[in-house]
């Protein structure tokens, strides 16, 4: 796919600190319970922490109790990326944001009790978030 931000691995490499590199560029995954945006929850706006395009808004942040950040929906369906994901023996839907294609997390469908019963469980450091008095 073709993104409206492409860079080269060096140029990403140069831009995020390590840990967000590995997350966003290789995929990995953020230990549980570690990232600061798992307890934020100020009204605002959620964003890649890559490229700074917009994901979620914080009125969709649910506690799932998964130690992850999660949101039942995306800010617009085009503004993620799904793809199947068959890494470390399961069948899961990758996150992505379109923009840019670094990696967020995953979405399973065990939101209980979300309008949609998503479960957006995104990577803390693949994130920033602004509150909305400075949105």
């Amino acid at each position: 796919m073709t993104y409206s931000v492409e860079k080269s691995d060096e140029q990403w490499r140069a831009e995020l600190d390590p840990d967000r590199y590995q997350v966003l560029r290789k995929a990995a995954t953020e230990p549980a319970w570690t990232g600061e945006l798992l307890d934020e929850s100020r009204a605002g706006l959620y964003t890649c922490a890559a490229c700074g395009a917009e994901l979620f808004q914080s009125g969709t942040k649910f506690d799932s109790h998964c130690g992850w950040p999660s949101f039942y929906e995306s800010v617009r369906p085009e503004a993620v990326e799904l793809l199947e994901d068959r890494t470390h023996g399961m069948l899961r839907t990758e996150v992505r944001c379109a923009a840019c294609g670094s990696h967020l997390g995953h979405v399973f469908p065990d939101g209980v009790g979300t309008p949609t019963g998503d479960r957006y469980c995104m990577n803390s450091i693949a994130l920033a978030f602004t509150p909305e008095a400075d949105a």
